[in-house]
């Protein structure tokens, strides 16, 4: 274990996994765009909601994030946070760093 409470291999681990991750979320925000230009509010609503929508989602890190071993914990707490993720998507990752995540970000296992 690091100092910074995870260890390579949980660098490496995450390193293979968030491209996926963030594909997944995104998918999941696409469906999420086409039931809302598909509802049936006024073409300018519609318009404006999605414009929102697209503008504080792209700053998600389920959608964009900077890579850096020193911004993992973040990355990974925010996706909980996001929903991106839960945590038994941490499946592999090392005890302390799920402890960490879930001391974090409040999650509690899905079982």
């Amino acid at each position: 274990m690091q100092g910074n409470g995870f260890t390579e291999k949980d660098w490496k681990l995450f390193r293979s996994k968030i491209a996926g991750w963030q594909e997944n979320y995104m998918e999941r925000l696409c469906k999420e765009y086409t039931e809302l230009l598909n509802s049936e509010a006024n073409a300018s609503e519609r318009f404006w909601e999605l414009e929102k929508r697209i503008k504080a989602d792209k700053r998600k890190v389920g959608v964009q994030a900077e890579m850096s071993r020193l911004k993992m914990i973040y990355n990974i707490v925010s996706l909980v946070n996001e929903g991106a993720i839960c945590l038994d998507d941490l499946e592999g990752f090392s005890e302390g760093l799920k402890e960490m995540i879930k001391r974090i970000s409040g999650a509690y296992s899905q079982d």
